[in-house]
């Protein structure tokens, strides 16, 4: 370990105690991936009093409550699944980000919060989050200290404190040999924030989730005169729906998008 990751330990160990000292109500925000076991361990270290709670979005990796359980963190249901969700609102994407309000970023009795998130992983992260507090309005009467006490950290940080500590990860992040990859990334099955070539080899290895994706927007898109099957296309083909559409109403005519699905995806609905 480098002496500058052991600066950036002894910042985050302080950072908590200074921020959540005497309070009874500290929750740490775990979603299962390398960076929240990264804070569960320094808020261990930090000798502070939490509470780590899981917000299950019913569409993450399996072996996710597992690793919940295994490390003590509260699992909160969501009051419908992601797939309910769908049957009221349509798909998700990443303009029409439905579901992260409701399953992920609701808040809960706490009003201080511990969070993994990281600076470098991203340049809106890197723009939006300056400081290591912040302070989030869910409305006029629910206010909450947010905590971030890996702002700072690399990847190379991370990988190299969880190989310090003896941190056993989620199963995602190792392969067939047991080699870790702290690269890889854990999030919702097919999110819409993944890459269009990622989303499409996701639903090509996981046909049974696109089946389930379009089971659930019939039930929406049918009491809009709009088919499933073209939403489904236009959202992993195109950059809109409306380039879709002025296609669909071009030279070539309108294709057959549920028979593209299920070549493309070798599936049959």
């Amino acid at each position: 370990m480098t002496e500058q990751l052991r600066k950036k330990i002894n910042q985050s160990i302080k950072l908590l105690q200074s921020t959540c000292r005497d309070k009874d109500d500290v929750e740490l925000a775990y979603s299962g991936g390398k960076d929240s076991d990264v804070i569960l361990q320094l808020a261990k270290e930090a000798g502070i009093k939490f509470t780590a709670r899981y917000k299950n979005t019913t569409i993450d990796p399996a072996g996710t409550l597992k690793h919940c359980k295994d490390n003590g963190v509260e699992i909160l249901q969501p009051p419908m699944s992601f797939f309910d969700i769908i049957k009221i609102s349509g798909y998700p994407n990443r303009y029409h980000r439905i579901c992260c309000g409701r399953l992920k970023e609701y808040p809960t009795d706490s009003n201080t919060v511990i969070i993994g998130i990281r600076a470098e992983e991203s340049r809106k992260r890197k723009e939006r989050y300056k400081e290591p507090t912040a302070c989030r309005v869910y409305t006029k009467t629910k206010k909450v200290q947010q905590i971030f006490p890996i702002l700072y950290w690399t990847a190379e940080d991370v990988a190299d404190f969880i190989e310090d500590r003896g941190i056993k990860c989620h199963p995602h992040y190792y392969d067939e040999d047991g080699v870790f990859h702290p690269e890889r990334r854990l999030g919702c099955e097919g999110c819409p924030l993944m890459s269009q070539k990622n989303r499409v080899q996701f639903f090509k290895d996981n046909p049974r989730w696109l089946k389930a994706w379009i089971r659930a927007g019939h039930h929406y898109y049918k009491t809009k005169s709009m088919d499933e099957y073209e939403m489904m296309v236009g959202m992993l083909f195109y950059r809109s729906i409306r380039e879709l559409s002025e296609i669909q109403n071009g030279l070539f005519g309108k294709m057959d998008c549920k028979a593209l699905l299920e070549k493309k995806f070798n599936v049959k609905f």
